[in-house]
């Protein structure tokens, strides 16, 4: 990591508020030479926030029209816990497309790299950056840059943590056959994949996942996965 970028996770680790969290991602944008970088959070009880170097006529836009529940990159982070290169995503259908047009016109970059990060009592953010650039240049600053800004949505989500008074960290005890099931589904197995791995019937296969879901107090199987991550019980 280098002084400058390390100056800036540092100053990360010492955010106190959301004008920090502002600042920081203005500060990211210009670092990597990019057209705009986000953080968006939504804490235990649904509360959200962000921050990011979107012009204010794009987010009002956003909002207005209700974006949130068919864009393609909050959809396919929501499924996933890797980062996502945009260009993996699905944007195949009339809306989805219509929207990166408008998206684009507003000055939001044609590619795109989000990480998803999940909080130990149910919150999700993402950490987003963006340039208009061609495919093969925006793959080589996936492939110099991912793992530094895993690290940097990782502090971003410490730091939005101590926001958060919903905060959970109860011990959870999930039975080995639950851990498998897990780590399986976490690595990106279908129900069918990960019973054939563990070689037991998918019905068994529920079981294990109902009884981690219920242990770990979540709402669906993507939401057992996510705690489960974030308490360090299984690992990708």
């Amino acid at each position: 990591m280098s002084g400058a970028l390390e100056s800036i996770v540092n100053d990360l680790e010492q955010a106190n508020t959301l004008e920090d969290f502002q600042r920081i991602t203005e500060n990211l944008r210009d670092y990597y030479k990019l057209d705009h970088f986000i953080y968006h959070w939504v804490n235990s009880v649904g509360e959200r926030f962000g921050a990011g170097t979107y012009s204010t006529e794009w987010v009002d836009r956003y909002v207005e029209k209700d974006y949130l529940r068919m864009d393609p990159v909050i959809l396919g982070a929501l499924q996933r816990f890797h980062p996502l290169n945009w260009k993996d995503l699905d944007w195949s259908s009339k809306g989805a497309k219509a929207f990166l047009r408008e998206a684009i016109e507003y000055g939001v970059g044609n590619q795109g790299l989000s990480i998803p990060v999940r909080g130990p009592s149910g919150q999700f953010a993402l950490l987003s950056c963006n340039a208009n650039t061609n495919d093969e240049a925006w793959a080589e600053f996936i492939d110099l840059n991912q793992q530094s800004l895993i690290i940097i949505a990782h502090k971003f989500n410490e730091r939005a943590l101590d926001f958060d008074t919903g905060f959970d960290n109860t011990i959870v005890n999930l039975s080995p056959r639950e851990l498998s099931a897990m780590a399986l589904l976490a690595r990106g197995y279908s129900r069918s994949q990960a019973a054939h791995d563990l070689q037991i019937s998918e019905h068994t296969l529920r079981v294990y996942v109902e009884g981690a879901r219920h242990k770990l107090g979540a709402l669906n199987t993507t939401h057992a996965v996510a705690r489960a991550l974030t308490k360090g019980l299984i690992v990708v």
